[in-house]
């Protein structure tokens, strides 16, 4: 079951979401949550997913609170807006989705289960203005010369990453602890100069690496 935990300061909208996801056997809407109680209401339910509205004020603040949890849920802004600006300072401060509020309805319960499972998540909008700008930067030789940098394993876990496997998935892929994928990510983060799994993602395409 995927808890889920929606914070807005719009009641409306608030209860909007939770009526459309409340229709989804595997997903439980655990709380929901204006943004001063954001942060511990998410401490209280401990949920895997945080819808969180883009627009308000206390962004900055509230993305910092939610990071600094023992174990933080992984966070999917929705927004009205995809503005570039706005795109990369969400996923700049550690969202892992970035989705339109125009999204139809139906669609928001997979956008939940595969932000779960460790997909970043944009809106078709949103996803040709991060692979334009992260492409126009990375030429493919550069993508290759990055990918050169890591070990046989590493590559490995690079390429079930960017086919979309959560860390638990690769791991019992390859018959590694969830530990010892959590290292390799970090490793290969590091070596690609890259702080997402959507940027590793684009720079194994951009290397070759996937079919």
């Amino acid at each position: 079951m995927v808890r889920v935990v929606i914070v807005d300061n719009d009641p409306l909208i608030r209860a909007g979401v939770a009526h459309v996801l409340g229709g989804a056997e595997d997903i439980a809407v655990a709380a929901t949550a204006a943004v001063p109680d954001a942060v511990e209401t998410i401490q209280e339910h401990a949920p895997r997913v945080v819808l969180l509205d883009s627009c308000v004020a206390d962004a900055d603040a509230l993305s910092q609170g939610i990071g600094g949890l023992p174990d933080p849920p992984a966070v999917c802004v929705l927004s009205a807006s995809s503005d570039e600006r706005f795109i990369a300072a969400a996923l700049g401060a550690g969202a892992t989705g970035y989705v339109l509020k125009d999204t139809p309805p139906d669609r928001y319960a997979g956008l939940v289960r595969c932000v779960a499972q460790g997909w970043t998540m944009v809106s078709a909008p949103v996803s040709r203005k991060v692979v334009a700008r992260f492409l126009t930067g990375v030429s493919r030789s550069e993508g290759v010369s990055r990918v050169a940098r890591l070990t046989a394993r590493e590559r490995d876990v690079l390429i079930l990453l960017a086919c979309g496997l959560s860390n638990i998935d690769i791991g019992a892929r390859l018959h590694l602890s969830l530990g010892t994928v959590k290292d390799h990510v970090k490793a290969i983060f590091r070596k690609l100069g890259v702080e997402r799994r959507l940027q590793a993602a684009l720079l194994a395409e951009r290397a070759g690496l996937l079919p």
